[in-house]
């Protein structure tokens, strides 16, 4: 079969977008970079992808808070395209900054008649969180973590704690295998604490996947670490590959 078509979707204060791309040209994708501005102007679009990437950095400067000018973009404006492509059966991914923006769009399911069902907001630290952290994968119905059970990503964010609106909620969404990405201890084991959480999420989420497993948003970034040289002890030996590829090696085997 033909390589899947994926749109990276940038925005204005986007940074991580070339290096999604490359992912997911590693993986045996065919990716295009398009403005906000032009989908905006033209939302079929993105009928033409299989895959919609929503990269790391800074949109729009998260000026009013992490994420929310384009999460409100997309709702407001894309609400009919992003939900075609969803019913499509076609696959979304939001790392970092995106997954703060899918947060937002109702793209992820989190969202009921009462408001927000959860959300991400500052670290507990108080300032922005740069290093190398362990999850435990249970992957569940997610198309993205398919075949992994813990892996080791670098994170860097100032708003990537997961709240949820009260425990009822965040129970019925672990027993519904939504939360299938969780901070650990270096030596696997839970609770994680700071700064192995670094940003003190609730039970330690880190990845949230939507009812279908095909939309998925996580804090990590998996595109930084696509080769084994990207992991700061590369050259101690013991680093097979870049466990980040798998991610976007998913996404792509999901079309073939």
């Amino acid at each position: 079969m033909t390589a899947p078509n994926v749109l990276v979707l940038r925005s204005p204060g986007a940074n991580c977008d070339v290096e999604s791309a490359y992912a997911f040209e590693l993986a045996g994708a065919k990716t295009e970079s398009i403005h906000i501005r032009r989908l905006l102007e033209n939302p079929s679009l993105v009928d033409d992808f299989q895959i919609l990437c929503l990269p790391g950095g800074f949109s729009y400067g998260d000026d009013v808070s992490a994420g929310r000018v384009l999460g409100n973009e997309v709702r407001l404006h894309l609400a009919d395209a992003c939900n075609r492509f969803k019913e499509a059966g076609k696959l979304v991914l939001g790392i970092c900054n995106g997954f703060q923006v899918l947060m937002k769009t109702g793209l992820l399911d989190v969202d009921d008649d009462q408001g927000p069902l959860a959300t991400l907001t500052l670290n507990d630290s108080g300032h922005f969180e740069a290093r190398w952290v362990r999850m435990a994968v249970e992957p569940g119905e997610c198309v993205f973590l398919q075949g992994l059970s813990d892996i080791e990503l670098p994170v860097a964010h100032a708003e990537g704690k997961f709240v949820a609106r009260d425990q009822a909620v965040f129970d019925q969404l672990a027993s519904a295998g939504r939360l299938v990405l969780r901070y650990t201890a270096a030596d696997g084991s839970s609770p994680a604490g700071y700064p192995a959480n670094p940003n003190g999420a609730m039970g330690d989420v880190a990845g949230v996947c939507d009812s279908t497993g095909r939309v998925f948003g996580l804090m990590p970034h998996p595109e930084r670490f696509v080769e084994h040289t990207q992991h700061p002890r590369w050259t101690r030996g013991g680093i097979d590959g870049g466990v980040g590829l798998k991610v976007f090696e998913n996404a792509v085997g999901y079309f073939r």
